[in-house]
């Protein structure tokens, strides 16, 4: 295994999951998105995650999805991996994008639970077993039951652990109680990574490794000193940094993931609002509160948010008032 595949075998600590900038004609803003590749890498990313949920995957187009990761892969010179959504309702189509993926040099894919079709276990093992069997890659399961309207059971979870190429889970299935049942199923090595940025702390205190998180991509610096507080065995300072993440995380999801978190990085001079359909704009009171707790967080917790904050606080300010 390369050093960088060790790495991501050893995975922990936040991971942003990437929105992807759009320009006016609704391109791939190819500048913005190098900009935050590396402002995160900047502000103690463990990992760079493209082509996700919040990234709009579904939107995207084969080439598009080659494309953001080539550039992830190109800002991140090997610093930190690149983890690659690669996930499709059709087992074939997740075999195709998957290998799109690793020819685009990513390091690790990220494999969705197939949505819509509402498979049985045994058809969610075959699918990822197929996943897996198509690359020479690391594959992180991805749970989300809230958007496929299926889930992954733990004892399947369990088996799919026992193939060598399946090295971790992001779990965003909403139990904070879930590492404490499968860490005695998949082992001290298997990655369990928190899909949830609400339940971080809760999900690192029974056995997480870390977060693939939305949050993070604002307050990178709150998230990764959060983590080393508990890391620490710092339990009062990590509970008092998750504070303000959960008033953070509650306005960045008050509408469908990525549209307020676009808003947000909008504000702080990072990339255009604009998604994609069937996506729409922030609505106003919504953009309201957002902006009411962006603005607490710069006056608060400056130091830990995304380096822009810093260097154009008094514009970002503004513009959070307005």
């Amino acid at each position: 295994m390369s050093a960088i595949g060790r790495h991501v075998s050893k995975l922990s600590g936040y991971a942003p999951a990437l929105p992807t900038p759009f320009d006016d004609e609704e391109s791939i803003d190819g500048d913005a998105f190098e900009r935050l590749c590396d402002l995160q890498i900047a502000n103690g990313a463990t990992a760079l995650v493209v082509c996700g949920t919040t990234g709009e995957a579904p939107t995207l187009k084969s080439r598009e999805h080659s494309d953001l990761i080539r550039i992830a892969v190109a800002v991140s010179r090997g610093r930190v991996p690149v983890i690659a959504g690669a996930g499709a309702n059709a087992t074939a189509h997740a075999v195709e994008l998957t290998q799109d993926a690793e020819a685009a040099r990513a390091d690790a894919i990220l494999s969705v639970v197939p949505y819509y079709n509402r498979p049985t276990q045994a058809g969610l093992y075959l699918h990822f077993r197929a996943v897996a069997e198509s690359t020479g890659l690391p594959v992180i399961l991805y749970d989300v039951p809230s958007r496929t309207a299926c889930s992954l059971a733990d004892e399947t979870v369990a088996r799919l652990a026992e193939m060598p190429r399946i090295i971790g889970l992001k779990d965003a299935a909403g139990d904070a109680t879930r590492p404490m049942r499968l860490r005695p199923l998949v082992g001290t090595d298997f990655r369990l990574l928190s899909g949830d940025d609400a339940l971080g702390l809760a999900y690192f205190a029974q056995g997480g490794d870390g977060c693939i998180s939305v949050t993070s991509n604002v307050a990178p610096g709150l998230c990764r000193n959060m983590f080393m507080a508990w890391k620490l065995g710092q339990l009062p300072r990590a509970q008092r940094l998750a504070r303000p993440i959960a008033q953070l995380t509650a306005a960045l999801f008050r509408e469908s993931n990525p549209v307020p978190l676009k808003y947000a990085l909008n504000l702080l001079g990072l990339m255009s609002p604009r998604v994609r359909l069937p996506l729409v704009e922030l609505s106003g009171q919504s953009q309201a509160e957002l902006g009411r707790v962006l603005l607490s967080m710069c006056d608060e917790y400056s130091e830990y948010l995304i380096g822009t904050v810093r260097d154009h606080g008094e514009a970002s300010r503004r513009a959070v008032a307005s």
